[in-house]
């Protein structure tokens, strides 16, 4: 039976991982561009840098979750063998799917949380062209906080697919062994 507490622990911490993804893809970095006090230097000024820590969070609380789920479930390579069910089956495809999704969103939380903390500040000193003032493309925190979603949801369903593989009825005894008598 899967444990009810560690279910809880789970969907709480990727629900928040959710929420801090898409408040990161809300206050994403913008950046104008002004001349310094003499004239002389065009600059890109940014506003606020709070959707890097967000997507830090976002970054970190999923991994925990993920540690959680993987440590409650040994990873599926570790421990007892699982019972040949569907149960079995549908946990193996669910962990593939699991750490699939898992990457995605990680990739995109990291990739989103460096690339907006990355600001670009003077580029042009005696040009007329204007510098360019690199944000994040808009859906990069987005893509993450759907990841995070998919993520949480395929994860649940690992576990308890995994628990109920492991719990799972074993008639005689629980051994897939041939049965031997005594040798007289």
């Amino acid at each position: 039976m899967a444990s009810k507490l560690v279910m809880i622990v789970v969907i709480v911490l990727d629900l928040i991982a959710f929420g801090l993804a898409v408040a990161a893809e809300q206050r994403r970095s913008t950046a104008t561009i002004r001349k310094d006090d003499e004239d002389e230097y065009n600059m890109c000024v940014y506003d606020s840098d709070i959707s890097t820590g967000y997507g830090l969070g976002a970054f970190f609380l999923l991994l925990a979750s993920q540690i959680l789920i993987m440590v409650a479930s040994r990873c599926f390579c570790c421990g007892k063998a699982l019972n040949p069910t569907g149960s079995r089956a549908c946990a193996v495809i669910l962990f593939i799917f699991c750490w699939i999704t898992f990457i995605i969103a990680e990739a995109c939380l990291l990739a989103g949380s460096v690339r907006n903390a990355y600001h670009t500040k003077y580029r042009t000193i005696f040009s007329e062209q204007p510098p360019s003032c690199e944000t994040v493309r808009k859906g990069v925190f987005a893509a993450g906080a759907a990841f995070v979603f998919f993520t949480g949801i395929i994860s649940q369903f690992y576990y308890a697919s995994y628990s109920k593989a492991r719990g799972a009825f074993q008639p005689y005894g629980g051994e897939a062994n041939v049965g031997m008598g005594a040798y007289k």
